[in-house]
Parts: structure tokens; sequence; C-alpha cells
């Protein structure tokens, strides 16, 4: 069965840090696309970043280029992203998924129960 479990939100001032992971089970780990989602309350979800295995690229959505990082360790079978400098537009629910192609392209096959970060003022 495959799993996908986010943990490491948690509340944070503006400015502050968080680094978030994403524990996976059930498959073979560095054949597959990891992507980082966030979801505010009354908007849509967005995609934050993605890690591919099948080229070893990343992607960044503009907003958080240059403050979040997105890094896998295949060994423990987690992607983490590492958030800095952070701001209150960056309060949401947080997910990880697993896309079975090994591309950031989507769609993804496997989505995680998601992880609450909010960032006060």
């Amino acid at each position: 069965e495959v799993q996908l479990v986010e943990s490491g939100g948690g509340l944070v001032q503006a400015g502050g840090s968080l680094r978030l992971s994403c524990a996976a089970s059930g498959f073979t780990f560095d054949d597959y696309a990891i992507g980082w989602f966030r979801q505010a309350p009354g908007k849509e979800r967005e995609g934050v970043s993605c890690i591919s295995s099948s080229d070893g690229s990343t992607y960044y959505a503009d907003s958080v280029k240059g403050r979040f990082t997105i890094s896998s360790d295949n060994a423990r079978n987690t992607v983490y992203l590492q958030m800095n400098s952070l701001k209150p537009e960056d309060t949401a629910v947080y997910y990880c998924a697993a896309d079975v192609k090994g591309y950031c392209s989507g769609p993804y096959d496997y989505w995680g129960q998601g992880t609450q970060v909010t960032v006060s003022s």
C-alpha cells in the first residue's frame, strides 16, 4: 500500500522557518516525482515545489523561489521542503504527492493527508 505522510507543520512568526517532511512507503521512492502543494482557506490548491527522479530537476512556484528548497533523501524515502523567510501568505495546508511517471507535470497518483502551516504577522 502506497502511503505519504507529511510532518513538520506548525505555527511560526513571519520571517521564521519550518522544514516539512514527506515520508513515503509502499513504492520505490527513486522512481517517482514528489511534489508539494498547498491550499489556503477559500483558495485553490497550488503547486509549490517538485523534485523529479527521472531527470533530477526541481521546480518552484514564483511565490516561493529563493525562500523554499526541496530535497530528497532516497535512503530514507523522504522528501523535505525547507521553508525560510516565511510570510503570512504562506499559511495553508501543505500536501505532498507522488507521480508514478517520475515527472513533475502530473497528474499525481498518491496524496498525503496534509500538514498545517500557519505564519503569524
